[in-house]
């Protein structure tokens, strides 16, 4: 399935385009074994003309047949290409960025390749319940590999101290694992899924 890329996006969101849109699908808590439970999930990528995605996810419990049962979790984020910020970005707060992107060629964007051939990716996750993940990572053509550099809870919040997620474009579906740290255990598989994009 060709990728298509909206000729309005901002240069340096070209590596990230392939996520833009709606992918709905279902997945396996946990290990994905027989007693593993399965919830069904609603993810978007959007874009506003600035150099980052609004992220957000819906997910909800559901019966192997798919029939749901109720709310599971909704998490909400910014993800972006890894970069130092300079005075033509917005923030902090309402500080308005320049009218013209920071980056605004190809060539610009090429720049910022690392080693690896891929480039270098950050992502804010905000999750009910008092957390907040900051993920660094590589995204290199359609795969992206995720890791907590900081989780930050509230005074209530459950124990949680670390993730790691992947997420790849196999014949056209977003397949994503993510894996935890929680409640005193080393990370292990919290949750998988398969998605379809929702044709626009």
């Amino acid at each position: 399935m060709p990728i298509e890329i909206p000729t309005d996006l901002t240069p340096e969101l070209v590596p990230l385009s392939w996520l833009l849109g709606e992918w709905n699908g279902g997945g396996r808590l946990g290990t994905g074994e027989s007693d593993s439970e399965y919830f069904s999930q609603l993810v978007t990528f959007s874009t506003n003309g600035l150099p980052y995605l609004r992220y957000t996810a819906e997910s909800w419990l559901t019966d192997e047949e798919g029939t749901t049962l109720r709310p599971l979790s909704v998490e909400t984020g910014f993800w972006a290409l890894d970069r130092k910020l300079n005075e033509a970005d917005g923030g902090p707060g309402l500080v308005p960025a320049d009218i013209v992107p920071a980056l605004t060629t190809a060539e610009d964007v090429e720049k910022l390749r690392n080693a690896d051939g891929g480039f270098d990716l950050t992502a804010t996750i905000v999750h009910p319940g008092g957390i907040s993940e900051l993920y660094y990572g590589q995204i290199k053509g359609p795969q992206i590999q995720l890791a907590t550099d900081a989780v930050m809870r509230g005074a209530g919040s459950k124990d949680y101290a670390a993730a790691t997620r992947i997420f790849g474009l196999v014949n056209g579906d977003l397949f994503w694992r993510w894996d935890v740290a929680a409640n005193g255990s080393e990370l292990s598989a919290h949750a998988s899924a398969i998605l379809k994009k929702t044709p626009a």
